[in-house]
């Protein structure tokens, strides 16, 4: 009766969350079409100063913490110690892992070119 009880609490408090999460969803979304909507000038300061440079700094972190951890899996996974308990890696593994990486590098690539261009039309990052 105490885990039947604990399960359905749980799911009475996830539930709401998930709904939350629509909401904030659905908010961005709304935020964003008024953005498009408004003047230049409300872009561009909006753009400029509130949400480029946070999104490019999660960007960077966020490539970095994948391309670290990517390359501590394949450190340990080589180790001599670990050879006898880890099983072979499978092809759709190692090609998920080329994924992430290529995908960390072209973020790396957009997080450049978009400093560049902005740096000069700009003339400031």
């Amino acid at each position: 009766m105490g885990v039947a009880a604990f399960l359905l609490a749980l799911l009475q408090i996830v539930c709401p969350a998930f709904v939350a999460l629509g909401a904030v969803r659905v908010a961005v979304g709304v935020g964003a079409l008024v953005l498009a909507a408004g003047t230049r000038a409300a872009i561009s300061g909006y753009h400029q100063d509130l949400v480029r440079i946070p999104m490019m700094i999660l960007a960077l972190l966020g490539a970095s913490l994948n391309l670290f951890v990517i390359w501590q899996i394949r450190r340990l996974r080589s180790r001599p110690a670990a050879q006898w308990r880890v099983s072979p890696v499978t092809p759709e593994k190692l090609r998920s892992e080329r994924l992430q990486i290529a995908l960390a590098l072209l973020t790396y690539l957009f997080l450049i070119t978009e400093s560049l261009t902005h740096l000069k039309l700009h003339h400031h990052l």
